[in-house]
């Protein structure tokens, strides 16, 4: 039996792998989950966490942040356990609500455009209730859990997206620190993460680890991208053509937006017409609401600066969007087929002189990284149950702007904390293998996989 001061750690989404993360925590009985989101890359009941492995409701949830693969889950959660509370920060709370909403209509989507009888997995009313099952603390602000409140509980600005979290987890005998995702730079709103203050000891680190196979010495500091990406701009337009930058609705878009805002403010690419794509501009209205949560120095344009995109679902709207030069940025980040920025690209691919430049990371398993890979005259299709179109366009290129913790300052977290054990999760094999392999000297080492459970010892 485990003691006291150990704790059993179990996975159920996000290990060995980037997407459903949801992991559990049990102490003398009381069982927390740390996230609960769906799988980016698989459909139905299949994108969820591995929930059949709960033998019972848990005590509470904590949510880090309000991307999907952290949260898109817990709508889910709520109708096979009702009891359950969730806990997290206002901004988040708030962006849950509306990516939660979303993606019922992107399900009931799904479903008739693929026969996807699962979906959706969970409805508005769902969804409704689950936000009313919601409490929200600030950062840095100490909340208690547990029958006798022996549990405390603090977020700590992670500077991934707005309300982003790291969560310290003080147990009887035992403090765990779960980074979630986590961003050391400061990007064009949001300021890097907050670091734990000295003198916190800490038993147990559970760190992500996306950025672990990617060496940083190759890329380009946030600041230098974003020349480059002007640079790349102010050349499509000088030759009349129209530039795509696929974004993720929640934080790329936000700050690619005032990326390109700025570029125009100093002369690096001319002034023309800027566009934003629906759930972004939703967003982009909280972090116009949750403005105490940026960099102390952001400085966020109002969003009417940014014009609507429209029903990209009618060819003609791609048209005269495409009559003159412009700037788009629109979901989603990755090109996912029957997206806008999929039905935007699949009008200006037909043409040489516009520019596609992909703003983030793109799997290998989408229709994006397809288009990267492209050779003149490949057919690619965009849309499901269209024809595929031949690519023409050769001005599409990838640059690097990440919201996550590059693999030296992951390294120095482990360094500086000296935690007694370190847990690997949300990032591939790849990845994980060279966590554990160049940090952690003297820790005990996890790489938990999805239906795995470790005791941590104090």
């Amino acid at each position: 039996m485990a003691s006291r001061k150990s704790i059993t750690f179990s996975v159920l989404g996000g290990g060995g792998e980037v997407g459903a993360n949801c992991f559990q925590i049990t102490q003398n009985g009381y069982q927390l989950l740390l996230d609960c989101g769906t799988h980016p890359k698989k459909e139905g009941l299949d994108s969820l966490p591995a929930f059949s492995l709960l033998t019972r409701a848990p005590d509470a949830l904590l949510v880090s942040h309000g991307h999907v693969d952290h949260c898109g889950s817990m709508p889910y959660l709520l109708r096979q356990f009702p009891s359950v509370t969730t806990y997290t920060t206002l901004p988040t709370a708030r962006i849950m609500d509306r990516m939660l909403h979303n993606s019922v209509s992107v399900m009931e989507t799904i479903a008739k455009e693929r026969g996807i009888t699962e979906y959706p997995l969970y409805d508005h009313e769902d969804v409704g209730y689950a936000m009313r099952r919601v409490e929200h603390f600030d950062f840095e602000q100490p909340f208690s859990l547990g029958a006798e409140e022996e549990i405390g509980v603090t977020f700590h600005h992670a500077g991934h997206v707005l309300g982003s979290a790291s969560i310290l987890v003080r147990m009887p005998g035992h403090t765990l620190f779960y980074t979630g995702d986590i961003c050391e730079n400061d990007q064009e709103l949001m300021g890097g993460y907050t670091p734990l203050d000295d003198g916190v000891e800490i038993d147990t680190l559970v760190i992500e680890s996306t950025q672990g196979a990617a060496d940083e010495s190759i890329v380009s500091p946030y600041f230098q991208e974003s020349l480059r990406l002007g640079e790349c701009i102010r050349r499509v337009l000088k030759g009349g053509g129209s530039v795509l930058l696929p974004s993720f609705a929640l934080g790329r878009m936000q700050e690619i937006l005032n990326v390109v805002a700025r570029l125009q403010e100093e002369g690096v690419i001319p002034e023309v017409p800027v566009y934003a794509s629906g759930l972004g501009r939703a967003i982009y209205e909280l972090y116009d609401r949750f403005t105490d949560y940026l960099a102390p120095d952001a400085e966020l344009r109002p969003l009417t600066q940014f014009g609507r995109i429209g029903n990209v679902f009618d060819p003609a709207v791609v048209e005269r969007l495409l009559q003159e030069p412009c700037i788009m940025v629109a979901t989603s980040g990755m090109m996912l087929e029957n997206t806008p920025s999929a039905l935007i690209a699949q009008e200006m691919v037909r043409y040489n002189h516009h520019g596609i430049f992909f703003v983030g990371y793109v799997d290998p398993d989408t229709l994006g990284y397809k288009l990267l890979n492209a050779k003149p005259g490949e057919r690619l299709r965009f849309a499901l149950g269209c024809p595929s179109v031949e690519v023409k366009l050769e001005n599409i290129h990838r640059l690097h702007f990440s919201a996550h913790a590059n693999r030296k300052s992951l390294r120095a977290i482990v360094e500086r904390l000296k935690p007694k054990n370190v847990v690997y999760v949300h990032g591939d094999p790849e990845a994980l293998t060279w966590m554990r392999d160049n940090t952690a000297n003297g820790s005990h080492t996890y790489m938990p996989q999805i239906g795995q459970t470790v005791t941590l010892g104090a």
